[in-house]
């Protein structure tokens, strides 16, 4: 029976034809790099850098590791960060923040597309993603950082604020990228039910977006067992045709290569397999340390998974990934 059904050109191989790009056969490079930062001198101050890390050192890294394009996450939630001294006109930095990053990847429209950065707890945060919504450069999507903003999915108030924000992207058509692991100095609840809570509470609240789960649902590596509780929640809603989940994509930067990842290489590929290759996107993270996009391509193809396989997620281009930026508005 198998003989019989394997015929050349059945109708579903000839779907398999017309549905996957030809370039996902034959890549050999990620196309794409959807978890950078740039560090601007403001950010690099708070981090303790000894300098900034600007658009085009990010390109000679990208030139570097063969990769084309880059999504630049704007780190302007680090000035939101509750466990910092408060700062003097802290929403004046965010915006300047946010506007230096836009001029940033100005510099390379047709190479980088920025995500506009917020705390989704601070009282402007509505207000900062109607503004990104009308700059061409800030336009494609937020980014969220659970961890820096220290936002608890066990608190009814947080959850509130949440689905404001995933509502007002929505609305502005806006992705979302999420560092959903909470932080983990004040070890903050984490697993399975804080996932249940993204998908019922915040999922559902954006139903016309797409959402970009960073590190895998972690913080880097893959040691953390509730991680793997977390990343569960969504498999089983993948598995069940959730409508809430079918706009989602997981980001893999920093995931191979920290910790003691190679003993989970095998857990780290069977996850992959189970969320579904076409979701998987390529990430480095932070090119300036010495984890750099190079390096990052590099562990990645360690994993377990087969030629066509990685050509899948190498090749992988979500709809809120702009082949051009528009020009600013006149």
């Amino acid at each position: 029976m198998l003989l019989r059904m394997a015929t050349p050109l059945t109708c579903c191989s000839l779907l398999f034809l017309l549905l996957v790009p030809l370039n996902a056969m034959t890549q050999e490079k990620p196309l794409a790099d959807y978890h950078e930062h740039l560090l601007s001198p403001a950010v690099a101050r708070i981090l303790g850098q000894p300098k900034p890390f600007v658009a085009r050192d990010l390109i000679a890294e990208m030139d570097a590791a063969g990769i084309r394009r880059a999504m630049v996450l704007s780190l302007a939630y680090q000035f939101g960060n509750p466990n910092r001294s408060a700062l003097k006109d802290e929403y004046t930095q965010v915006r300047t923040e946010n506007d230096w990053t836009a001029e940033q990847v100005k510099q390379f429209p047709d190479r980088l597309v920025a995500i506009c950065g917020v705390d989704p707890l601070r009282e402007y945060a509505l207000s900062e993603i109607d503004r990104c919504s009308h700059n061409p450069y800030l336009r494609a999507g937020v980014k969220l950082h659970f961890g820096n903003s220290d936002v608890d999915l066990d608190n009814p108030a947080h959850v509130r604020k949440l689905r404001a924000v995933f509502r007002a992207a929505d609305r502005h058509r806006m992705a979302i990228v999420v560092h959903m692991h909470p932080n983990l100095d004040h070890h903050r609840p984490y697993g399975a039910k804080e996932a249940q809570v993204f998908v019922t509470e915040l999922l559902s609240a954006a139903p016309h977006i797409f959402v970009q789960v960073a590190h895998l649902a972690g913080s880097g590596g893959y040691d953390d067992p509730t991680t793997d509780a977390a990343l569960s929640v969504f498999i089983n809603a993948i598995a069940h045709h959730d409508p809430r989940v079918s706009r989602l994509y997981f980001d893999i930067s920093g995931v191979a290569g920290l910790g003691d990842w190679t003993d989970k290489k095998q857990l780290i590929a069977s996850r992959i397999r189970e969320i579904g290759v076409h979701r998987i996107l390529f990430g480095s993270d932070s090119a300036w340390t010495s984890f750099t996009p190079l390096k990052a391509e590099a562990v990645f193809h360690e994993l377990p998974l087969s030629s066509d396989e990685f050509n899948v997620v190498d090749a992988n281009a979500p709809p809120y990934m702009p082949r051009t930026i528009a020009p600013p508005l006149k």
